[in-house]
């Protein structure tokens, strides 16, 4: 489908939903990333880079029976310094500097970029495009949809579409995918879901089997506790997953295995995590923490990149954006503190615990109104130069893929 018909869908869009119900948001984002001497990033990008976007996103939807259609429109506009000295990078930057969505290996091509030139960027987008059916037991949905699964609150080995980054603030909506989806429920509680993705080879263009995907998950109750099964086909892999969550003394344990068959190797990938809450000094508190095993990450510990290419598996994901992390083990842990019934203070430390080496964020949410609020973070790496989160080695001499402290603010208005 070709962009010059996102217009025309949006309209097909805007009329369908007319008769239902429409609501959206705008957010005004900054964004500020400072670069240290030896980074490479500096000799393109200059000590700092500052960017600023905005988003205006417009959800329609409307029922009828058993009927119910979506939809979502985004347009994006973007300024700021990223823009103008990542747009020559090619390819292989996107594993480390995510610049404009595209839909180059979604079936339908519903991304249309308006604008890109010097520090500018337009880009519109339909987010969201989707006809379901709804009777007391099933679910069958087609289109442009979002998927999660698995019990990661980090890492989610088991969500195989569209995972979000661990390091993302911003995590209202996920990317969607083009995809039948179909859920039924039993008597007992019991449910299946199945997705089927449908993707184009990024070569060719062409629709293809071995780049799609095909799961099945059953979830199940036992007293206390949940279980997932997971059965898919991923890219070609065959991916078998188990993965459950139960109470534990007022505390919440979650945690997934998940094993994937490449054809060369069998690749062990395991989530756990406990979350629990409580009152101090008055305030309401939330804490997790997770250990994540990464068996696709580099085991020697090196992630230069003659030592990168030495691990097809991990790259792939990577340019997927389906895995985000180059080494092993992993541990994450967050404290979610009600600091007032308006403002929320999350401090969060994601740690490769091989390099050492670390990312922590402190993230601050506060209502400004009913309708209004503001979302604001500081982000400071951690770790020493060839470390994953100090900056991986460059490939030059003395020169890494390294940042310094970066900082977040975004004000969003619901309507």
């Amino acid at each position: 489908m070709r962009p010059s018909l996102i217009v025309l869908l949006w309209l097909c869009s805007f009329a369908v939903a007319a008769a239902g119900e429409m609501s959206g948001h705008t957010k005004l984002r900054t964004t500020g990333q400072s670069y240290p001497a030896d980074s490479l990033f500096r000799e393109l990008a200059g000590a700092e880079s500052i960017d600023i976007g905005g988003d205006l996103r417009l959800d329609f939807n409307a029922a009828r029976g058993g009927w119910f259609f979506d939809a979502a429109y985004q347009l994006f506009a973007l300024h700021g310094d990223s823009i103008d000295w990542t747009r020559d990078l090619g390819a292989a930057a996107a594993l480390f500097i995510p610049r404009l969505p595209n839909d180059e290996q979604r079936l339908f091509n519903l991304t249309d970029v308006i604008h890109d030139k010097g520090k500018d960027a337009l880009v519109q987008r339909i987010d969201r495009l989707t006809l379901s059916y709804t009777s007391e037991r099933a679910v069958m949905r087609f289109g442009r949809q979002a998927l999660t699964w698995g019990n990661g609150l980090f890492y989610s080995p088991m969500d195989l579409v569209n995972p979000f980054d661990p390091a993302a603030i911003d995590t209202e909506f996920k990317s969607g995918d083009d995809m039948l989806y179909g859920q039924y429920l039993r008597d007992n509680g019991d449910d299946m879901q199945a997705a089927f993705v449908v993707r184009r080879d990024i070569t060719t263009g062409d629709v293809e089997a071995d780049v799609g995907s095909a799961a099945l998950k059953y979830h199940a109750f036992a007293n206390d506790t949940e279980f997932d099964l997971l059965v898919a086909r991923h890219y070609g892999d065959t991916v078998l997953g188990i993965g459950g969550l139960r109470s534990i003394g007022g505390a919440i344990w979650r945690g997934d295995v998940v094993v994937t068959d490449t054809g060369s190797d069998n690749v062990l990938q395991l989530v756990t995590n406990l979350s629990y809450s409580w009152t101090w000094s008055g305030n309401n508190v939330s804490g997790a923490l997770e250990y994540y095993f990464n068996g696709f990450g580099q085991r020697s510990g090196r992630y230069d990149p003659a030592s990168l290419a030495g691990n097809p598996d991990l790259l792939k994901r990577l340019a997927r954006q389906e895995l985000f992390t180059v080494g092993r083990n992993y541990l994450a842990g967050s404290l979610l503190i009600e600091m007032s019934p308006l403002w929320l203070l999350t401090p969060t430390l994601l740690a490769n615990v091989d390099d050492p080496s670390a990312l922590l964020q402190l993230v601050t949410q506060y209502s400004l109104a009913d309708n209004m609020t503001l979302l604001a973070s500081i982000n400071i790496p951690l770790g020493s130069d060839g470390s994953e989160f100090g900056g991986i080695d460059s490939g030059i001499p003395d020169t890494y893929l390294s940042a310094g402290v970066g900082v977040f603010a975004q004000l969003a208005w619901y309507f």
